[in-house]
């Protein structure tokens, strides 16, 4: 059964790739903004990659194996998505300065054959170093912000700042590959 990525996510191919080689890419065409949030991070992230990866397998005509995907950054009771501008970065990112932020990841996993649907989440502390405004001015000249929640990469530049970290590295990246083995083989996925 072939597998699916739904997501425009180099990252997340690039983190699907340490568990498989063997899967496709078709972006979703969900709109996230359909979603309100509710208060519960987890529940959010679960229901968003369910919309991206029940779009792609409602219009399969084959049996696959669907994975959607979705991260979000919480910071005291707001949800910080990705910035608009150079300005929403910057008040982003120094909200985060010097504070300890959450990264919630949903995964769902659909087998379009059995119609079965498999959603789980991963939530892990990242806490910031202070930063200076010359430092975050310089991270966003990097054009890195823009296309990342929160409006960062720990992957990239903004390693810099990261003084702590609990949990799992690669859901504040976009993708948990440990929560998506376990769910994968759960399914009856073998790898």
């Amino acid at each position: 059964m072939d597998i699916i990525l739904a997501s425009a996510s180099v990252r997340r191919a690039e983190l699907l790739k340490k568990v498989t080689c063997n899967f496709q890419i078709m972006v979703s065409d969900f709109e996230e903004n359909s979603v309100p949030f509710s208060g519960n991070c987890g529940d959010y992230v679960m229901t968003l990659a369910k919309g991206k990866a029940m779009d792609i397998s409602s219009n399969l005509k084959k049996s696959a194996t669907v994975i959607g995907c979705d991260t979000i950054v919480y910071l005291k009771g707001k949800v910080l998505g990705k910035p608009k501008d150079c300005a929403e970065a910057f008040e982003m990112l120094s909200a985060l300065s010097n504070n300890t932020h959450e990264v919630y990841t949903g995964i769902a996993i659909i087998n379009t054959e059995s119609q079965e649907v498999s959603t789980e989440y991963v939530c892990t502390e990242v806490k910031f170093s202070k930063l200076s405004e010359e430092e975050i001015n310089s991270y966003i000249k990097t054009g890195e912000p823009f296309d990342k929640a929160g409006a960062y990469g720990i992957q990239g530049a903004a390693s810099l700042f990261v003084e702590e970290l609990k949990g799992c590295y690669y859901s504040v990246v976009g993708l948990p590959v440990n929560k998506l083995y376990f769910m994968l083989r759960e399914m009856g996925v073998n790898l």
